[in-house]
């Protein structure tokens, strides 16, 4: 079958058949708020991009929250999928997504709840902080749709129709641009401008999504009525999927924690920070993606019993990272200026633009370490080894937080960017060792034979 490529084509032609979708589709979702950065930065003011940029670390926690849950809800599905399981494929799809549309009202309801507060303990200056909180708090009332449309995603990915998602990426990014420009420069609502524009776009894509999966399903038919929600299904998708979110979440929850360092150095170092930050992630999503197609690739082909297969497709999944990164180092070395200047304008503070400007200048160089860290937590998070994965993304984690904190406020704001190839170095080094031991090559089999 022609969506089983996966585990048919040549791991190569496999991997960039599913990765070169889902990285254009990740590119248009980073447009979302890349648009209301440069938005609010060049029609508005400075202050206001650093608004955008104070409400960005704490919303992409969220974001990844539903990307790190998608993706591992989807390697069940996955093995399903590749096992050739139709009901218990569509029986976890169900409970996937009525598990994670609880946890989206949840979570979008605390956040309306205790925004502000957050938003005060992350130490965000006074003058940009009014607005910040009108971002969130419209944010958190989109919060259902982007759980929603992120968790849908995955699940095209895991059947292998990751070009479905691109589709409607590409719709609902451009159309969020156009209602960013309309609200912000025809009818001046500011920031809020920017934060309905995002709602209103991925609010139509989700239900778009949720219609189109609906229509995909009746294509794989099975015996008798299925429940919403298996207990079951929610156990072994959350064996997978809780380590998952604290993996896709260790890069969100470490900037969270590092912006009240860079929060404390004023509201024009946060902007340049905040222009910086927007590149770094565009930047990374061809390595995120590759992560992501990784854990698909390996849960197909170990669902298929083709372990030859998941081991040759990572050792050419180096070979793709390290590609991309270097056409991302000489990108960023050649015009790290004009990327900066896209966010600030010709009429930046110094401040901010020495800042943006320092941060991509070093980081550039180190893209191949988060590439290869990517792979290798991809392959184990799809074998289901979820224990030293865990370990690896929290030692990361720890790594960026405890550094920038103790060494941020005497050395400056630089010490914050100098510390994140460190965090990526380690981690990678930790799931490489895990990987050699061989132990993801039998947990599968053991958990079958368990139940």
């Amino acid at each position: 079958m022609k969506k089983e490529y996966l585990i048919t084509e040549k791991p190569w032609k496999a991997l960039l058949l599913f990765a070169l979708p889902m990285i254009i589709g990740n590119l248009f979702q980073q447009f979302y708020t890349m648009v209301d950065s440069i938005v609010v930065g060049r029609f508005v003011s400075e202050n206001a991009l650093a608004a955008v940029g104070a409400s960005y670390a704490l919303t992409t926690v969220f974001i990844s929250v539903a990307i790190g849950g998608g993706v591992g809800a989807s390697v069940i599905t996955s093995r399903y999928f590749g096992a050739r399981g139709y009901e218990k494929m569509k029986l976890s799809i169900r409970t996937a997504l009525t598990v994670f549309l609880v946890l989206s009202l949840v979570l979008g309801g605390g956040g309306l709840l205790f925004g502000k507060q957050i938003m005060i303990a992350l130490r965000t200056p006074a003058d940009v902080l009014g607005d910040a909180t009108v971002y969130l708090k419209i944010y958190f009332l989109g919060l259902p749709f982007l759980f929603m449309y992120n968790i849908l995603s995955a699940m095209f990915n895991a059947l292998g129709r990751s070009e479905i998602p691109l589709y409607l990426l590409i719709f609902s990014s451009l159309f969020n641009i156009v209602l960013d420009i309309f609200f912000v420069k025809q009818l001046a609502m500011g920031v809020a401008g920017v934060a309905w524009a995002t709602l209103i776009a991925q609010g139509i894509s989700a239900v778009f999504s949720f219609l189109i999966l609906l229509r995909e399903m009746k294509g794989y038919e099975v015996e008798g009525k299925l429940a919403l929600f298996d207990k079951e299904e929610f156990f072994s998708m959350a064996r997978v999927a809780l380590p998952s979110i604290l993996q896709q979440s260790t890069i969100s929850i470490g900037m969270m924690l590092v912006q009240s360092v860079v929060n404390s150095f004023g509201a024009q170092v946060l902007a340049g920070f905040s222009a910086g930050m927007r590149v770094e992630s565009i930047c990374i999503v061809p390595m995120a993606a590759m992560g992501n197609v990784m854990s698909a690739y390996a849960a197909q082909n170990i669902g298929a019993g083709r372990l030859d297969r998941v081991k040759r497709g990572y050792h050419t999944g180096y070979g793709i990272v390290a590609a991309f990164a270097v056409l991302l180092c000489l990108i960023l070395e050649l015009i790290y200026r004009p990327l900066i200047l896209l966010f600030l304008g010709e009429e930046a503070s110094a401040a901010a633009y020495h800042t943006g400007a320092g941060y991509l200048q070093f980081i550039g160089w180190f893209f191949v370490l988060i590439g290869m860290k990517m792979i290798t937590d991809g392959l184990l998070r799809g074998a289901g080894d979820m224990a030293m994965f865990t370990v690896a993304n929290m030692v990361n984690l720890g790594i960026r937080v405890f550094a920038s904190m103790i060494f941020a406020p005497k050395f400056g704001v630089e010490v914050v960017w100098i510390v994140v190839p460190i965090g990526w170095a380690a981690n990678y080094v930790i799931s490489l060792l895990e990987y050699r031991t061989g132990k993801w090559m039998g947990i599968h089999r053991n958990r079958e034979e368990e139940s």
